[in-house]
């Protein structure tokens, strides 16, 4: 049947060799069964039955004690050991699931709802204000035990912090006003924007969700207990925390936080050279001025190499600006994007 298979798609014009390859077979073992006029598979298999396979009776042992009332909500490694305290044994974990899956019974058992595989969310930012991120940090407070809250917007594809607010407590309010107020401010159409977040209970609230969809945004969610879905809000709580400039000791009251908290944002958005965008400022990437500062910087490096050319083996320095911001990028794109998903600083 396989020799057939083959003269047909090579008669339809497919190499042989493609042919063989799609099939699992050498070209030559074809080319040798077509010599021997074998007919048959002609491949060597097991002539005899494992010495420690189950027999019929043992599997069907096994499918009534874990279908029996006792045990039929539970899984293989309860039931073993369970099976071993009452001093029987009738097979190992592996072997159940194996005799359960060859049944076709290897299904979820008891009455909680099963493990759910959450997709994850996958976005392409081409310019500003199509994709944002956010998320909320805490910050000490002089009372111990208390905190302050910042709630931060920050915009994917030219890392600029959007808009942000420090709260006494983290409530879906508070989050629904801030996103309404930064698209004011910043006068942005939200029309068919993605915000990404965790899924933390001001993300998730009815009030914050109801916001989002009147104002046609399409919120978008990390995969539950996984820490690295939001990596832009992570990396810049990480900036923030980490500059010298930020306070040893706690915050005295929530109007010195949201000073220093203002400053930093125009230190970030203004002056900061982020790494991920090829040491541009936010706001030169957002306003559209990162064109004009890379060409000035593809200059100096010709001009220095005119110079020196022995000093220059390669081509200079790539300062061409980065088109495509991927949030949670496929391992594909990873690759092409970098280690965008790490970035920051």
């Amino acid at each position: 049947m396989i020799i057939d298979m083959i003269g047909v798609a090579v008669d339809a014009g497919a190499r042989r060799e493609r042919a063989c390859e799609v099939v699992g077979l050498a070209d030559r073992t074809v080319e040798r069964w077509r010599g021997a006029d074998v007919g048959d598979d002609g491949r060597a298999g097991p002539k005899t039955r494992a010495a420690n396979a189950f027999t019929p009776a043992e599997r069907a042992k096994v499918l009534e004690v874990v279908n029996s009332p006792e045990y039929r909500d539970l899984p293989p490694k309860q039931v073993v050991p369970r099976l071993a305290d009452d001093g029987r044994y009738v097979g190992s974990e592996s072997t159940i699931y194996r005799i359960l899956r060859a049944e076709g019974q290897l299904a979820h058992r008891g009455r909680a709802k099963p493990r759910t595989v959450r997709s994850l969310d996958e976005h392409e930012a081409t310019a500003a204000n199509q994709v944002w991120s956010w998320d909320i940090t805490y910050l000490l407070s002089s009372v111990r035990g208390r905190f302050f809250y910042l709630y931060l917007i920050v915009d994917v594809w030219s890392r600029r912090i959007m808009g942000f607010e420090v709260h006494e407590e983290e409530s879906m309010e508070a989050a629904a006003t801030l996103v309404r107020a930064t698209c004011f401010v910043q006068a942005v159409d939200p029309e068919g924007l993605v915000l990404h977040s965790d899924n933390g209970g001001p993300m998730r609230g009815s009030t914050m969700l109801a916001t989002l969809q009147h104002l046609g945004i399409v919120a978008s969610f990390s995969r539950p207990s996984v820490s690295d879905d939001n990596p832009y809000s992570e990396s810049l709580f990480r900036t923030l925390k980490y500059r010298p400039e930020y306070p040893h000791k706690p915050f005295e009251n929530i109007e010195h936080a949201r000073a220093w908290v203002t400053a930093f944002v125009a230190w970030y958005n203004a002056e900061h050279r982020h790494s991920g965008i090829r040491f541009v400022t936010p706001d030169e990437r957002h306003d559209g001025r990162e064109h004009a500062v890379l060409a000035n910087r593809v200059s100096v490096y010709e001009r220095a190499r005119r110079r020196n050319p022995n000093r220059w083996s390669r081509a200079t320095r790539n300062w061409s600006p980065t088109r495509a911001v991927y949030l949670n990028p496929k391992r594909d794109q990873e690759t092409i994007a970098g280690a965008l998903a790490r970035a920051d600083s």
